[in-house]
């Protein structure tokens, strides 16, 4: 992260906050987090430099692992000394599916008390027998976790979308994982972009969500199933096609408890202040 966008996203944060008129009952009042791929070209620069950053615009969580030039010891202390915690992290689905223990001991490092995994491999399309495997290892995965205290969760990314049935292949994955081993995270963004409305089904899958990634697209952008878009698509809240709003408002709803702002644009430093401000101007 260059020095001067640092400064440049602190400003707008701390500018546009302060013409924002406080509501005596604010619709988000969890804490804010952020998933750490965000900073995945800034990290290379300093991990110390975008950490002081995130705890600068007042984020106090992160879903992780650690980045590459940071072992997992060294990135637990610097998040320590700045009152940072790691309540998720991320996975690889092949590599977690071969072996979950490295996995489980790296989460217990940090703290964890989930694991996600926001990708299962599929061709051109996903399809039913990519769904089924996919139902197979997570349910034999999240077991695994489970016994040792820790929730697997499967973050969606829109491809899921695609009909199955008198539903989706995601209703498939749903119905068909144990609610004691497999749990989900829901991607904004992804649930949108593959044509899904997220506040409905949030509260069509109550109980089974139990982290968010806050996210946007810009208006104009068509849905697909690809499970892919250009980040240069990805907005600040409030700028695209979501009514954040209603999603937020199911989220409290349905008891989400993590939400971790995830924005892979290189706009991210200008961009992030604008979605903390806008999801502390929303109100019940």
């Amino acid at each position: 992260m260059k020095k001067s966008g640092l400064l440049l996203g602190i400003f707008i944060f701390l500018n546009t906050t302060a013409v924002i008129a406080q509501s005596s009952k604010p619709l988000f009042t969890n804490k804010i987090g952020v998933q750490t791929y965000t900073y995945r070209n800034s990290f290379p620069d300093g991990v110390a430099l975008v950490l002081d950053s995130i705890k600068a615009l007042g984020i106090s969580e992160v879903e992780g692992p650690n980045p590459k030039n940071a072992s997992p010891e060294e990135f637990k202390k610097m998040l320590d000394e700045r009152g940072i915690s790691m309540p998720s992290m991320g996975a690889d689905y092949g590599s977690i599916s071969k072996d979950p223990e490295p996995f489980i001991k790296l989460a217990k490092l940090f703290g964890c008390k989930y694991i996600m995994v926001a990708w299962i491999p599929h061709g051109n399309t996903f399809t039913f027998d990519d769904a089924r495997k996919a139902v197979e290892d997570f349910n034999r995965v999240g077991k695994l976790l489970y016994e040792q205290g820790i929730t697997f969760c499967y973050h969606d990314h829109g491809y899921e979308f695609g009909p199955y049935g008198d539903g989706t292949l995601f209703d498939y994955i749903v119905k068909n994982t144990d609610p004691k081993y497999v749990s989900f995270e829901m991607d904004l963004m992804w649930t949108f972009h593959g044509g899904a409305d997220p506040a409905k089904l949030l509260h069509q899958y109550k109980g089974r969500w139990k982290l968010m990634h806050l996210k946007d697209i810009r208006k104009g952008i068509a849905n697909d199933l690809t499970g892919g878009t250009d980040t240069k698509n990805d907005v600040a809240l409030g700028a695209g096609q979501i009514n954040i709003a209603e999603a937020l408002k199911a989220a409290r709803a349905v008891g989400i408890k993590h939400y971790f702002i995830e924005d892979e644009s290189g706009n991210h430093a200008q961009q992030i202040p604008v979605t903390i401000a806008y999801i502390k101007s929303l109100s019940r």
